[in-house]
């Protein structure tokens, strides 16, 4: 398996690495179970084990690594328990959040929210899935940042990098498209109706779909490794 380092004079060397491993384990490139040993990819990706070490530690972070005492690290395995967890967590923020923005959120911020609606959909058109969880994030971010509690926004945004695997493997099936476009746009009628008690429901069957999605593609990839 070849790897490339993805380029950025804008960005310290730890965060080119962590990008470009983030990508190769997204993509499958590296596998669950693989090993990450900081001096083949230090020399595969031209640079010192330092920034290799800083990158595998972010990834442990989002929860794409995991080390083991003696063995070193590897990539992590999805599972369901971890899925139930970090969901579990996030249907209740996201609830809470939903609703404070929905007694704070002004017109300019529902605009702005439907902007974001346009643009995820305009995403969806491509096959850029990076693109298309940027967009999906800024939805949900716009109405973190409208709940106007910024102790909710710092848990939630500790929370992103762990949900970040679970919404790429989710937003990889482009078969889910029209029904998280539509979930958009009836989150977003439901705050410019004020209706809290419908918008908690909606939050809670998009979380939900999401779950449920991903469940599936865990077991299939847990019966692969079985086959």
């Amino acid at each position: 398996m070849e790897l490339t380092l993805q380029q950025d004079d804008f960005l310290p060397l730890r965060n080119v690495v962590f990008n470009t491993l983030r990508d190769a384990i997204l993509r499958g490139e590296l596998t669950p179970g693989e090993r990450l040993m900081e001096i083949p990819l230090a020399q595969k990706l031209g640079v010192s084990r330092t920034p290799v070490r800083e990158a595998i530690s972010m990834l442990e972070r989002e929860g794409l690594a995991v080390t083991y005492p003696r063995r070193g690290a590897r990539v992590a395995k999805m599972s369901e328990k971890d899925l139930d967890d970090v969901l579990e967590i996030r249907e209740v923020l996201d609830t809470l959040a939903v609703s404070l923005a929905c007694d704070n959120m002004t017109d300019e911020d529902l605009d702005r929210l439907e902007q974001a609606v346009d643009s995820f959909e305009e995403s969806t058109k491509s096959k850029d899935v990076r693109s298309i969880v940027k967009q999906d994030e800024n939805f949900h971010n716009i109405i973190y940042e409208c709940s106007n509690n910024s102790r909710l926004r710092m848990i939630l945004t500790n929370l992103k990098e762990q949900m970040y695997r679970f919404r790429f493997e989710y937003v990889k099936d482009s078969s889910t498209y029209p029904t998280l476009i539509a979930e958009h746009r009836e989150i977003l009628l439901g705050l410019r109706a004020r209706d809290k008690e419908q918008l908690v429901k909606l939050t809670k069957t998009h979380l939900n779909n999401q779950m449920n999605r991903v469940r599936e593609i865990i077991k299939t990839q847990n019966d692969e490794d079985n086959g």
